[in-house]
């Protein structure tokens, strides 16, 4: 089983030695900019090396607002993304589960949701699995809690996406991490990369604040468990550079072994 961290984009096959992972996953553009992804130096390496590569989608893609502004530029960025992640050879390109405004309603977002899709497919398709993650807040957030979750998914099931579980995100979000893989399975059919992250904040506080496995409100045993049951590889998005990232890797893995 594949463990390794979210690292910094300028090098991330020697943070990837620096941690011992064999997993790696960052961004192509600044996570807060509008910005399509530019060819990178280090492509062929990237492409050759037995690291695992994983991209994250900026976090100002929301496909599912009613924001035209949004929603628009949300759709051609997401497939940018995935076209360059592709190009990499990676596995999957992350991206959150989105929200709609205040007053609206969800099941707009779950349409929206689908016209990506349909958008993307119209453009040729998405090359590599789209692997959509829950998030920590939002009354109004399209995988937040699971029964809208569930929504999500008898909409955009039918055109491969893929799920990546984050554990900080479950349980601030308010769903209980026993038997957490059993229930997303059943709804998704499948979990593609588990985030491996402790929470700082407490259950359904609704506050995305990772932490270093062992040092927040979760408990390790927890978390090694929802790996183990996903068979997936499995990501930390933790403070503390190498050193801190590191340590959770071997926490797990030794869990894993255990």
């Amino acid at each position: 089983m594949r463990i390794g961290a979210h690292v910094d984009p300028a090098d991330p096959l020697a943070e990837a030695a620096a941690r011992g992972a064999d997993v790696v996953q960052f961004f192509l553009t600044d996570p807060q900019a509008w910005a399509d992804p530019q060819p990178r130096a280090d492509a062929d390496a990237l492409r050759a090396a037995d690291v695992e590569i994983f991209i994250h989608a900026p976090y100002r893609i929301n496909v599912a607002t009613l924001n035209n502004r949004i929603r628009i530029p949300s759709r051609k960025l997401l497939l940018s993304h995935a076209r360059a992640a592709a190009d990499l050879g990676a596995k999957g390109l992350i991206v959150h589960g989105g929200h709609v405004d205040k007053g609206n309603d969800v099941a707009t977002g779950f349409e929206n949701w689908k016209k990506t899709f349909e958008y993307a497919a119209k453009e040729g398709g998405f090359p590599l699995p789209v692997l959509v993650e829950n998030t920590a807040g939002g009354d109004n957030a399209c995988a937040r809690r699971f029964d809208a979750l569930a929504r999500l998914w008898d909409v955009i099931g039918e055109y491969g996406a893929g799920f990546c579980l984050d554990t900080c995100h479950a349980f601030a979000g308010g769903e209980e991490l026993l038997g957490i893989v059993d229930r997303v399975k059943a709804i998704t059919g499948r979990i593609d990369l588990v985030h491996a992250n402790d929470s700082r904040d407490p259950f359904d506080s609704g506050r995305d604040r990772h932490d270093n496995l062992g040092q927040g409100t979760i408990d390790p045993d927890l978390i090694v468990a929802v790996i183990q049951a996903a068979g997936a590889p499995a990501v930390v998005e933790t403070p503390g550079g190498a050193d801190g990232q590191g340590a959770d890797i071997a926490l797990i893995r030794k869990g894993l072994t255990a």
